[in-house]
């Protein structure tokens, strides 16, 4: 069989992730994507959570408590309700849809993610993803940072029958001014029914979520809560099979194998294990005007 047939009978979507739900309480669930049994990293992404849709009770919030990030930065994006961040750094921030929420832990931060006191009266209605992407070793250790981008800072690609925002990194020929440490990409993805996307080579690694709606790919159908990791060098099209909402992601893999605990990533044990005495001896940073915080596991 020749080179050229055997790369065509390869499958596009090589890996196909269903995520785990976790209920965090309060009736706040999440369904992680990564990591996985079946796919641990796509490009320096090491971590993706869907939170929502969800609509809690009046009164009630969403209330994470102070904790702990080493060797990643943070990647909030919403697509309905609002979150107060609130980090070591002294940041307050808050965080709706459409903007980017780029924490970077370093050598480490402790931030706290809250829905605003006005919003708690009638139940807030909460909808969006949070991704970890991993930080390449020779910055592991570098100072935390905080930034964030509203809407209007990030391009938009609109076209008939898509649009497109570039959250981070670069594709479609397009850059977000958010700062990265490695080339990647991450984009919000809208398609009207029967819309055709096409999914360029440009990264290593490359996956879509599907969130809201349905795609088909070499004929086969994919419902929403969905992560497609593609093959790579694959030529990658999909259509929507109705209105449909979708994140892309990848990148350069990272430079080397990373751990994962808890809030923790790094590119070797030993620094977790130092992260995990620092919490548990309090000497991170507090969170200013905050005293409470999530223990060790």
């Amino acid at each position: 069989m020749t080179t050229d047939r055997m790369s065509a009978a390869l499958p596009t979507v090589e890996t196909i992730v269903v995520p785990r739900a976790s209920d965090l309480g309060g009736g706040f669930k999440v369904l992680r994507a990564l990591p996985s049994a079946q796919q641990r990293m796509v490009g320096p992404f090491v971590f993706l959570d869907q939170m929502g849709p969800v609509q809690l009770d009046a009164g009630s919030g969403l209330d994470v408590r102070p904790h702990p990030h080493i060797g990643l930065a943070t990647v909030t994006y919403l697509f309905d309700g609002e979150i107060l961040h609130r980090d070591s750094l002294g940041s307050v921030q808050p965080i709706r849809p459409g903007e980017l929420n780029w924490m970077t832990a370093g050598s480490g931060i402790v931030h706290s993610e809250r829905t605003p006191p006005a919003l708690r009266a009638a139940g807030p209605r909460i909808f969006g993803l949070q991704a970890w992407v991993g930080l390449p070793e020779r910055d592991e250790g570098m100072a935390p940072a905080f930034a964030h981008h509203g809407a209007a800072e990030l391009p938009v690609i609109a076209e008939p029958g898509m649009r497109i925002r570039v959250i981070a990194g670069e594709i479609f020929g397009v850059r977000s001014p958010a700062e990265t440490r490695s080339p990647l990409f991450y984009a919000d993805v809208t398609l009207v029914a029967q819309q055709r996307l096409h999914v360029p080579p440009e990264h290593e690694e490359r996956a879509a979520y599907v969130v809201e709606g349905a795609v088909r790919i070499d004929g086969q159908a994919y419902p929403p809560g969905q992560l497609l990791v593609f093959a790579r060098g694959a030529d990658v099209t999909l259509s929507a099979l109705g209105p449909t909402r979708l994140m892309l992601l990848g990148g350069e893999p990272l430079d080397g194998p990373r751990f994962v605990w808890w809030n923790f990533v790094a590119s070797t044990r030993e620094r977790i294990e130092e992260a995990k005495e620092d919490w548990r001896a309090e000497r991170f940073t507090p969170v200013p005007g905050e005293t409470e915080r999530i223990p060790l596991p």
